[in-house]
């Protein structure tokens, strides 16, 4: 039985994984802050401890998702939290790599598509791109320089920039879903921000992917072929939940409400124009390449 060991695999893109994994047969385990279940193991994100680096032995892949959720106030501690979450949980990992006898085949570390500069036009791909210049790109580069502190030269490794993961029973979907079922779904600001979205079946599907594909390493963008602009993101979600109303919400509306939500308006108003290319070129075929088939699926 193949192994599959899940850092930070406690929340919705981990839940993910462990059902997509555990239904072709893997053994999954997950290492948390908070071990509940029999193949939950308490690490701290920050030391090595033999209670879970012990399991990176013979392991088959290493998916590492740890990091402090990004949707709040950035405030001089929260950005250090986010930060310090990320480096902190990657460098523990790569140095206990280093220490193996015989460390995973393959490690998959999280980062962003928010890596890139905000675009409306250009789309960015892994190898064609303009890196951003905000503090989302800062977390993402400090977050990718930690996966690659320590070389583990037995270890294939890859870095899964992920974009907006669409699944029914959790992340944005959910808000989405019921400030459109309020008559609230209209466009955010001006609507023509481009937004980047997979759905959490190819995100799972890509995964898999890439663990089977030997050749597979370096950076992956992980959105489906065509990117929206906010305006048809909200149309569609109004169309597909049978909501004739979507009350606009303008810059300075979504300014108050972000106040008071405790997060940041830039996650909403950047232009994420991003493209997996490289997936794409690898062969992969997304079985929801459109967002109306996407919200199809989630909403029916």
């Amino acid at each position: 039985m193949k192994t599959i060991l899940i850092a930070g695999g406690s929340g919705f893109i981990g839940r993910v994984l462990e059902r997509f994994f555990s239904s072709k047969g893997y053994q999954v385990k997950i290492l948390t802050r908070s071990p509940k279940r029999a193949n939950e193991i308490y690490w701290n994100a920050k030391h090595i401890e033999d209670s879970w680096s012990k399991e990176l032995e013979n392991l088959d892949a290493l998916i590492n998702l740890t990091g402090k959720n990004i949707n709040c106030r950035f405030t001089d501690k929260n950005k250090q939290l986010i930060i310090s979450s990320r480096v902190n949980s990657t460098e523990v990992l790569g140095k206990a790599i280093e220490a193996c006898k015989n460390p995973p085949k393959v490690w998959m570390n999280s980062s962003t598509t928010s890596i890139y500069k905000s675009s409306y036009d250009v789309e960015m791909s892994e190898n064609n791109h303009q890196i951003g210049d905000d503090f989302e790109k800062e977390v993402a580069t400090l977050w990718e320089a930690a996966f690659y502190k320590y070389e583990n030269p037995k270890t294939r490794k890859l870095v899964i920039r992920t974009s907006l993961v669409l699944g029914e029973e959790d992340g944005a979907f959910v808000p989405l879903k019921k400030l459109t079922q309020f008559g609230l779904g209209g466009n955010a600001g001006n609507g023509k921000q481009k937004v980047s979205w997979i759905h959490k079946h190819d995100f799972a599907r890509a995964i898999d992917f890439l663990i089977q594909n030997e050749k597979a390493k370096g950076p992956f963008n992980f959105c489906a072929p065509n990117p929206v602009t906010n305006k048809v993101l909200m149309k569609t979600f109004r169309k597909t939940l049978n909501m004739p109303i979507g009350i606009p919400s303008p810059k300075f509306i979504l300014e108050i409400g972000a106040f008071f939500m405790r997060t940041e308006t830039d996650l909403i108003l950047k232009s994420r124009n991003v493209i997996p290319k490289k997936l794409l070129k690898c062969g992969f075929t997304f079985n929801f390449n459109t967002i109306d088939m996407a919200l199809k699926d989630l909403i029916d």
